[in-house]
């Protein structure tokens, strides 16, 4: 599977803030991406029990409905001492408003009694043919939370995420500084490799 400059690629999320940052990291490339919601995809239920396996759900619905070769993300936190939760779950304990405010608030609830803040963003991309050939790439940021939030930049869990190294949340460094560290960052560089053609 190989895209060349002037491709056309369906992102298969109806996050716009995911979608503009998958096309900041595609247009050096020259590839014109496309949101599911820009061309009337609905979502699918995501029923994995893993990122991959949503990531693939994602990307072969969008790939199929839409015709084109589809990328979909599958992202999210790990909090250590939540046993990894809320994980898969991410944008789920933002609630049907998608409101980030009230699942920080969660997180720090849940991590009160405990002593260790470590958590990483992981990502998982997929990238499928109409066909439903498909293909995974995976990466992960590792950091501790911190509150009260800080940083308006950025989208999600951004404003308690303190990568490893670092004196600023991903809501308060500049989009493309973010861009060139994440775990979105880290799995896109895996796929751009395998799949971009110079």
């Amino acid at each position: 599977m190989k895209l060349a400059r002037g491709s056309t690629l369906l992102v298969a999320s109806h996050n716009q803030g995911k979608v503009r940052e998958i096309a900041d990291l595609l247009s050096p490339h020259g590839i014109l991406v496309r949101g599911a919601a820009e061309v009337g995809l609905m979502e699918p239920e995501e029923t994995g029990r893993t990122f991959a396996e949503n990531a693939l759900l994602k990307a072969r619905a969008a790939a199929e409905g839409g015709g084109l070769m589809a990328l979909a993300d599958d992202s999210g936190l790990s909090v250590a001492a939540l046993n990894g939760a809320p994980g898969i779950y991410s944008a789920r304990w933002a609630g049907p408003g998608k409101d980030f405010a009230l699942a920080m608030a969660r997180v720090e609830r849940e991590l009160k009694a405990a002593r260790d803040a470590s958590a990483k963003f992981v990502c998982v991309l997929a990238l499928a043919t109409p066909s439903g050939e498909a293909e995974l790439f995976e990466g992960e940021v590792h950091g501790h939370l911190v509150f009260p939030p800080r940083g308006k930049n950025g989208f999600g869990y951004d404003p308690i995420f303190l990568a490893d190294g670092m004196n600023q949340t991903f809501g308060e460094i500049d989009p493309a500084q973010k861009h060139a560290i994440s775990h979105r960052a880290r799995a896109f560089e895996k796929f751009a490799r395998a799949v971009l053609l110079p």
